[in-house]
């Protein structure tokens, strides 16, 4: 929890891990912890679990909290930890909050409550119980419209971000780029942003963002890394020959639903030692890998270490 106290640190690729489970369906702490060193080992600037990759509606509020614990364990301060502890219920969201608290994590990544379709002031209450609640903790907002079927507004970001010192940032899960410039001028540069957009991690970085809590870091995560990395030293070259060279595998992470391609991936490579999704998902069809299999053919050079 060394960075709770100066969030501006969580910066750079922050990889949003999968939550591996065993061919049986049960959380697979070990490949968990395999998981968490290989990105450490690769640079990556900090670690998520429990956004849309880690499958956080099937799994009990109990084994979220245990994933946590696995994962903080792993990280032990080397850099920012930022577990998703949102829910579609307020209680449970506090629950959550309150063991990535208790857990040393820096911040809390909070989703947008999702399936109910709350008003704007819906929202603004959410996360203004969450930020009373726990005002010694940084959160950061979570915006991913595709999934929760409510869009945040910038206006709203902005009351949220004045009235609440410990509401920090938003992660921006939105094809919408117009609404990643509205957010950051409606609350100033001080708020931190970062995408979880694939192919608009790097144009944020043109608009002032924080950096990326991006999908295709489980597979290339040292190339995530140094994309940011070449941007933040100048070399915006070189950043965007990383970018368009990824676009292989974050075509390959939505061959179908994200997360089953990346999951039989890792399992191919050996990170983790099953490809299991839990239901609904269900693991890649036939055609799907073979989709997968020419992405990788084509991107596959980048999930190894540059």
């Amino acid at each position: 929890m060394k960075f709770r106290s100066d969030p501006s640190q969580i910066r750079g690729s922050l990889a949003p891990v999968v939550t591996p489970f065993t061919a049986g369906g049960a959380v697979d702490h070990d490949s968990l912890r395999a998981l968490v060193r290989w990105q450490l080992d690769s640079g990556s600037h900090g670690i998520s679990l429990g956004g849309s990759t880690g499958e956080p509606s099937a799994q009990s509020t109990a084994e979220r909290i245990a994933a946590m614990r696995t994962v903080a364990e792993a990280v032990g301060d080397r850099v920012p930890f930022l577990p998703g502890t949102g829910s579609a219920k307020l209680d449970e969201t506090l629950e959550l909050t309150a063991a990535a608290a208790e857990l040393g994590a820096d911040a809390a990544l909070v989703i947008t409550p999702y399936y109910a379709r709350p008003t704007q002031q819906g929202l603004y209450d959410w996360y203004a119980t969450v930020a009373r609640e726990f005002p010694d903790l940084p959160l950061v907002v979570y915006n991913v419209p595709s999934r929760t079927a409510v869009d945040i507004d910038p206006e709203t970001v902005r009351r949220l971000f004045t009235d609440f010192d410990n509401i920090v940032g938003i992660k921006e899960t939105t094809k919408d780029f117009e609404h990643f410039s509205r957010v950051i001028h409606a609350c100033g540069p001080e708020l931190l942003v970062w995408s979880g957009i694939e192919l608009l991690c790097l144009p944020l970085m043109a608009l002032g963002g924080a950096g990326f809590i991006s999908a295709v870091a489980n597979l290339a995560p040292a190339a995530v890394a140094e994309m940011y990395e070449r941007w933040e030293r100048g070399d915006h070259a070189g950043a965007r020959e990383l970018h368009y060279r990824l676009h292989p595998l974050v075509d390959l992470l939505f061959v179908e639903t994200n997360p089953a391609p990346a999951k039989w991936v890792l399992a191919q490579q050996g990170r983790i030692a099953s490809p299991y999704v839990r239901p609904p998902l269900a693991a890649p069809s036939e055609a799907g890998l073979d989709r997968v299999r020419a992405l990788l053919a084509q991107g596959g050079d980048l999930t190894r270490q540059l």
